[in-house]
């Protein structure tokens, strides 16, 4: 029947009625909404189950996430189940798992009767929980933290700290981002006036960071990364492919370009009596790969330091591709990293490598290639390339 005819046979006014097919229950002189929000039309004063107020009457739904039931879904649910339609196909008709619906029923049906708009104010009671961040609130934990942060703890050392000296109190734990966040982020409460140059970097703010997909390119030229190169070259299984560093002296003012094949394990280093710039290294690797035969000269794998700026420059002259590690992946090679460490011998950390002279370079690097090597089955370098090259 229409509202206003079903309002006279109870006896209430048409406008409650209304209030009644939308979930609102009238309390004094307020209105309480399905979705908590409990509105005095006297003051103009809107509060929520958890305690906030709004200033006015007219307060928009926030937007939910998709998987949670909104009020229309529960009516049709109500409507559907009180048919004796089966969960399966209550279910195809919202577009919802059969899961969902029994779920919802079993939980918010009360003496076996399922009410939509009572099931709405339970979910969005459940669903508001108010909770002050930990160290927002005074405390033993807040004044453990605020202490230890004075003495220049880490949040991590914080942490675990807690566990050692209260084990069998679990109101006493936190987590080092918790710490963090009550540093950083001043809605989170609390520790950032007190401790404000308490970390040992002395930022009262964190420091974003880019995902590596996000970085500004580092060269003009595009990069080949070391994903697309060959997999003969992963496999160490044809010669010619070459990993590139350089050996840098002290303050950065002197430099020396070291290769190594990744096969034979042979090196050649280049004199950089000047500087490091990515003139003089392209010009230094041009000279070095000069002196190989055609056939070892496959490529070239290099780190992304700005010496290779020239890249292209270098390719273009010699033939030879270059390969660009990820940032923050020696490993990717290695043969070029154990070898600098090998040279570190010659060549100290925090020394000038300007005294050094080509003839001094080539002295090392035929000691090097000299030497018998495990990974080679006790042969030298040297020896596995005159193999190579006589095979040719």
């Amino acid at each position: 029947m229409r509202r206003r005819d079903a309002a006279v046979r109870v006896g209430v006014n048409e406008r409650t009625a209304r209030d009644w097919d939308k979930g609102i229950r009238k309390i004094g002189d307020s209105r309480l909404h399905p979705d908590g929000r409990r509105v005095d039309y006297k003051t103009g004063v809107t509060t929520h189950v958890d305690g906030r107020r709004e200033p006015s009457m007219a307060v928009l739904e926030a937007q939910l996430h998709p998987r949670f039931l909104t009020l229309a879904e529960r009516e049709t649910i109500a409507d559907l189940h009180g048919r004796n339609v089966s969960l399966r196909e209550i279910g195809r008709q919202l577009g919802r798992p059969a899961s969902t619906i029994k779920r919802e029923l079993d939980k918010r049906s009360a003496d076996g009767v399922y009410r939509p708009y009572a099931a709405q104010r339970s979910w969005a009671t459940g669903r508001a929980r108010p909770k002050d961040a930990k160290l927002a609130v005074d405390g033993r934990l807040r004044r453990f933290v605020t202490e230890k942060l004075a003495v220049c703890w880490s949040p991590e050392q914080i942490c675990h700290a807690l566990v050692k000296e209260f084990p069998d109190d679990e109101g006493m734990r936190v987590s080092p981002e918790t710490i963090y966040q009550a540093i950083y982020v001043q809605a989170r409460g609390g520790l950032r006036r007190e401790v404000v140059a308490a970390l040992r970097t002395g930022r009262t703010r964190r420091k974003p960071r880019q995902r590596p997909d996000q970085r500004t390119p580092r060269f003009t030229d595009p990069m080949v990364m070391i994903s697309e190169r060959p997999a003969q070259v992963e496999d160490r299984a044809v010669p010619g492919h070459w990993e590139g560093d350089l050996v840098v002296g002290t303050r950065s003012e002197s430099a020396i370009v070291t290769l190594v094949e990744r096969t034979t394990r042979y090196v050649l280093l280049g004199h950089l009596p000047g500087g490091h710039t990515a003139e003089e290294v392209r010009d230094v690797l041009v000279s070095l790969i000069g002196t190989l035969p055609a056939h070892l000269r496959g490529s070239l794998t290099w780190d992304q330091g700005c010496e290779m700026a020239a890249h292209k420059q270098f390719s273009v002259a010699t033939d030879v591709p270059v390969y660009f590690c990820d940032p923050h992946s020696p490993w990717q090679r290695g043969s070029n990293e154990n070898t600098n460490g090998l040279l570190r011998q010659y060549f100290p950390k925090g020394t000038d490598l300007s005294v050094h002279g080509p003839e001094d370079l080539e002295h090392v690097a035929q000691e090097l290639n000299g030497r018998p090597r495990k990974t080679l089955g006790w042969d030298t370098p040297a020896e596995r390339l005159r193999d190579l090259l006589k095979a040719t």
